[in-house]
């Protein structure tokens, strides 16, 4: 009852507050009034006997102000006056405000874009039910994600730490819905997958492990939500209808739920279909030899068992395996990690990259606080007769500081809800973004309430911060100095908080700007690196030869027919087939090779590990690799005629010892055949461009054939031209084949796209570091000179050369940013060695970022100091004098 008494008394209180403090004014002018009344008896006249009420009662504001404190739901009513007055502030100076609203809106946006990409790619788990559970087994000591179907089963039946075991893998096919075949991205899965992941389908069902019964028993298909809408226009009779998929029926079984793509988080898919239908699907997974490792795992945890306790059971299995199949699991072991980029295949980089990028990001929040510090505490200074008369008038010191922190909250929060609004729309956009052509990305990176309320975390935080820096100012200020001087009572001391904070900003825009000339100039070295090939003037024609239903002896004989229809065509120069392409999506396996002399073929002897792409005659030609020895491959080197290869460089020096004498030698490969080197060609790159010399051999496509076809054609016509004429030459061969064409430049979109997206995102924050810079080092000139215009004026007057003034007035500017600039770069040096492992051939002690970074840093200091020191020149010193 007392509580709810007093909460009624509140109420009333806030209600009735304008009364309740007209009523408690009117009792303490009355204290007054009662006491001049006395006076004015004693005999003192009326205006004398006021003055001394006055002066007995003391500080009127202050026991008006104590008074207001004292009354119920004061908190509220003062913070909306703050907030009004802080508003009324503003308004009287819009260039602080814009300033301040603007810079931290830069570094408030470009934290929560970094943050976003962080949370969805990394911190955020996949969208399924109970995702904490699940995670990706991964083997060997390359924590490879790779895995053989005979292994799972193994690992899925005796295993008693997880819940279920499901096994996929990515892949295309030929989807034929009624009209011509197009290429379509899938998963192909084990019966158990959706009932693992414990989702629920949208419409229809999905398949089980009952729907299994053997090889190709299982033709069905299971459409994701975004291809069912826009190929099937959301039409829910599709459910039962018959398609073609490589040229095999399969029946659409449902269609997934809107937020379900999948549990790779990079990759959308179209639909899927059961793993034991592969040979159908054409998705190159032996389902039966231990050592084809093509598939994905991922598992739940049960309940009650620990990762750890999860590995030790697997690795018991590994153990089981290793003993069982000596020659393909001899050295296996397990691990867990966390699903959704291929384990840590992609995981780790993207982990150790967004988080490099986060602190980059931090950094710029970081200068952009300091940089309103600056600002802050140079406003605080120019306020400085206005705090005095409101102490010298009764105010209190905390209420002063609560005013002023209400002032830089209110920026702050402006400030962060703009950067947010900006950073919303960009993250929409990116997770919209298709960087590579013909592979569907998915960059989960929408923003959800984490990134909401650490953007909102950061706008508080800042502006608490902010709201710190003139407490100094306010408590040291000596009211009667200041009303009687203008100044505040401090002694100007030679190293200043303002002088520190912009060190630290200047310090980290060197920071920024070496990060981001690091990574430009590692992309422009990318794009004129020596790759093995040359890709320009070349069209690409990717397809593969079982989505048209083509397989064993009909495979060679559509790749050659092909071959030879298109380089018959006017323009072709050279034209070849492969099975596979330098630096493009797919991720070639490396196979064990033996010297000739070796006897005991298991993969610990291997003399090295090698990348082996199957090439038709005329490929060398038309990719432009160059041949430094032997011959390349004819069509006389088919199916029975003897093995034979041509070998790159680092084969020649891992294999033979020497390059030089590496033609007409021998090896072996782990079935024990044996194969002469023909030929010897230049070292290239294969999986990744800032990949170290890697050992490569090419075999005739006749005696290594494959139904993956790259056929390549170098021309010297229009390419636009030339991918119509291909096209339709093509498709007069065979209307129901699938592929995709597109220029050899524009497929190295993919290889390109690590150093691309940190070149932009460094870029950028090295822009948004530079605009910070100038600002501070623009305000710091700016407040130097109108600190010390008369004084520069007077010395023009006196006959003082420009130098000399210019020393005076930005000479400390220009200092503060050497010292800055020489911390920034040595940091940046050190800092940006992350960078090699994504960006090629990215260095920090590249002579031309060194240069790149003194220069930028130069026109910086220039570009910020141009209108204070235009100012300091033309100062008159009769106008400065008159206003004195």
């Amino acid at each position: 009852m007392k509580l709810l008494a007093y909460f009624r008394a509140l109420a009333s209180t806030v209600l009735h507050r304008s009364r309740v403090i007209g009523d408690m004014e009117e009792e303490l002018r009355s204290h007054i009034q009662h006491r001049a009344d006395d006076l004015e008896r004693a005999g003192t006249s009326r205006a004398e006997a006021e003055r001394h009420a006055r002066i007995e009662f003391g500080g009127y504001q202050r026991f008006k102000e104590e008074s207001h404190e004292s009354l119920a739901g004061h908190f509220l009513a003062t913070l909306w006056q703050d907030t009004q007055f802080g508003f009324r502030m503003l308004y009287r100076s819009p260039s602080f405000a814009v300033a301040a609203v603007l810079t931290l809106a830069l570094g408030v946006g470009a934290n929560a874009v970094v943050f976003s990409m962080l949370n969805g790619l990394i911190l955020r788990p996949l969208n399924v039910p109970q995702a904490q559970n699940l995670y990706t087994i991964e083997q060997g000591k390359d924590h490879s994600p790779m895995q053989s179907y005979p292994d799972y089963l193994d690992l899925r039946d005796r295993n008693r730490s997880l819940n279920g075991i499901a096994a996929y893998a990515i892949t295309r096919a030929g989807l034929n819905t009624g009209g011509h075949a197009t290429v379509a991205w899938l998963y192909e899965t084990s019966g158990n997958y959706f009932d693992l992941l414990g989702i629920q389908p949208y419409l229809g069902r999905f398949f089980h492990s009952t729907d299994e019964r053997g090889m190709n028993s299982a033709s069905y298909i299971v459409l994701s939500y975004t291809y069912w809408r826009a190929r099937f226009l959301g039409d829910s009779t599709v459910v039962g209808r018959t398609v073609q998929v490589n040229k095999h029926p399969f029946t659409i079984l449902g269609v997934a739920p809107p937020e379900f793509r999948g549990t790779e988080l990079y990759f959308a898919p179209d639909f899927w279909t059961p793993l034991v239908n592969d040979s159908q699907i054409g998705g190159g997974n032996d389902l039966t030899a231990h050592a084809a490792r093509g598939l994905l795992l991922i598992g739940r945890l049960k309940e009650g068992f620990a990762p750890a306790q999860a590995v030790g059971d697997l690795n018991s299995i590994a153990a089981y395996l290793a003993k069982s199949y000596p020659k393909d699991d001899e050295q296996i072991s397990f691990s867990l990690a966390r699903p959704g980029l291929m384990g840590d295949m992609l995981g780790r980089p993207a982990q150790a990259f967004l988080t490099g990028l986060m602190l980059l990001a931090g950094l710029i929040l970081l200068a952009a606080c300091a940089n309103l510090g600056s600002l802050f505490a140079a406003r605080a200074a120019d306020r400085a007769k206005e705090v005095a008369l409101r102490l010298a008038l009764g105010s209190s010191r905390k209420r002063i500081l609560r005013q002023l922190l209400t002032e830089t909250m209110i920026v702050s929060l402006i400030g962060g809800v703009s950067g947010l609004t900006g950073s919303v729309a960009l993250l929409h956009w990116l997770t919209a973004w298709q960087p590579v052509p013909n592979f569907p990305i998915h960059l989960p990176v929408n923003p959800d309430v984490n990134v909401y309320g650490f953007a909102l975390l950061l706008s508080f935080a800042s502006g608490f911060l902010l709201g710190l820096v003139p407490v100094r100012q306010v408590f040291q200020a000596d009211p009667y100095q200041v009303v009687k001087s203008g100044l505040t009572g401090a002694a100007e001391r030679r190293v200043t908080s303002r002088d520190a904070l912009l060190i630290l900003q200047i310090a980290i825009c060197a920071v920024l700007v070496t990060s981001s000339l690091v990574a430009v100039r590692g992309l422009a070295r990318s794009l004129h690196s020596n790759f093995g090939f040359l890709p320009q003037k070349v069209t690409l024609v990717d397809t593969d030869l079982d989505m048209a239903g083509y397989n064993s002896d009909a495979v060679p004989v559509m790749q050659k027919r092909m071959l030879n229809a298109v380089t018959t065509l006017s323009g072709v120069m050279a034209a070849g087939i492969s099975d596979m392409l330098p630096l493009s999506r797919e991720n070639p396996e490396n196979f064990p090779v033996f010297k000739d002399s070796a006897r005991n073929l298991r993969p610990p002897n291997a003399a090295a590990e090698t990348v082996v792409q199957s090439v038709s005659p005329g490929y060398f030609q038309a990719t432009g690799t160059r041949v430094l020895a032997g011959r390349t491959f004819t069509w006389h080197d088919a199916k029975n005629a003897p093995l034979v290869a041509v070998v790159n460089q680092e084969f020649a020096r891992k294999v033979f010892g020497s390059g030089a004498h590496a033609v007409g030698l021998y090896y072996k490969k782990a079935d024990g055949s044996r194969i002469q080197v023909v030929g010897l060609v230049t070292d290239g790159k294969y999986r990744t461009l800032t990949e170290h010399a890697q050992p490569a051999a090419f075999r005739p496509i006749m005696q290594a054939p494959s139904s993956s076809t790259w056929l390549v054609v170098r021309s010297n016509r229009d390419p636009q031209h030339m991918r119509m004429v291909i096209a339709s030459t093509l498709r007069n061969l065979d209307p129901g084949l699938p592929f995709t064409i597109k220029s050899w430049e524009s497929e190295l979109n993919s290889a390109l796209f690590a150093s691309r997206v940190a070149a932009v995102a460094l870029g950028v924050l090295g822009s948004l570091g530079v605009m910070l810079a100038i600002t501070g080092i623009f305000g710091l000139a700016s407040y130097l000179v109108s600190k010390r215009l008369r004084e520069l004026g007077i010395r023009l007057a006196l006959g003082a050369g420009h130098r000399k003034v210019l020393t005076a007035a930005i000479g400390k500017a220009f200092w503060l940013l050497a010292i800055g600039s020489a911390a920034g770069l040595l940091l940046g040096i050190a800092a940006t060695r992350v960078l090699s492992s994504i960006v090629y051939q990215a260095t920090p002690q590249d002579p031309l970022v060194v240069g790149g970074v003194v220069l930028t840093m130069l026109l910086v200091g220039l570009v910020a100091t141009w209108l204070p020191a235009h100012r300091a020149l033309r100062a008159n010193p009769l106008s400065l004098l008159r206003e004195q």
